[in-house]
C-alpha cells in the first residue's frame, strides 16, 4: 500500500509539472488559445526597408499590436504587412498606415492614423492608404554630393 501511495504523489507531481510547463510555453511564446484576443489587417507598401515581424504597431504613441509577417503581392510588386491588432482598438477604412523610426537610428514601427470617416475595417481588412519609410542614406547622399538642390531646382521649373 505504501509503494502505490509514493507512486501516485509523483505522477501526480509529474502531471503538475507537465500542465506548469505547457503554461508556461504558450504565455511565453505569445501562442493565442481559442482565437485569441487580436485580429488581423494587411497594408501594402511600396518599400518595408528595415521593418521586422513581431515589430510594434501604435496608434496615437500606444502600443496596439505587433507586425505579423511580411510577404510580397507579385502582381502588384509591393510589400504586404500583415497587422495583428489587439482587439478594442478600432480602424477605419480611411486609416494611414505609416512605417516610422523610433528614435534617430532606432528600430522601425507600423505607426496607424485610424481614422474615422469611413467603414470600420473587419479582420482581413486591407489599409489602402500608407507611407513608406524615409530613406535616411539616400538623403545624406544626395546632399553629401549636392544633388538636393538639383532636385529642388527640377521640381520648380
Amino acid at each position: 500500500m505504501k509503494k502505490y501511495s509514493k507512486e501516485t504523489i509523483v505522477g501526480i507531481f509529474v502531471v503538475i509539472g507537465l500542465i506548469s510547463v505547457g503554461y508556461m510555453t504558450v504565455k511565453l511564446g505569445k501562442i493565442p488559445l481559442f482565437g485569441g484576443d487580436t485580429y488581423l489587417l494587411y497594408a501594402r507598401f511600396t518599400s518595408v526597408s528595415g521593418l521586422r515581424a513581431d515589430s510594434p504597431i501604435e496608434i496615437d504613441g500606444i502600443e496596439v499590436g505587433r507586425v505579423e509577417n511580411l510577404n510580397i503581392d507579385q502582381d502588384r510588386q509591393m510589400a504586404v504587412v500583415a497587422l495583428r491588432i489587439k482587439k478594442g482598438f478600432k480602424v477605419y477604412s480611411d486609416a494611414i498606415a505609416s512605417i516610422k523610426t523610433s528614435g534617430l537610428i532606432g528600430d522601425k514601427f507600423v505607426k496607424i492614423d485610424p481614422g474615422g470617416g469611413g467603414d470600420i475595417l473587419k479582420p482581413g481588412g486591407m489599409i489602402t492608404d500608407t507611407n513608406a519609410p524615409i530613406d535616411f542614406e539616400d538623403i545624406i547622399g544626395k546632399y553629401a554630393f549636392g544633388d538636393i538642390n538639383k532636385d529642388n531646382k527640377q521640381e520648380t521649373k
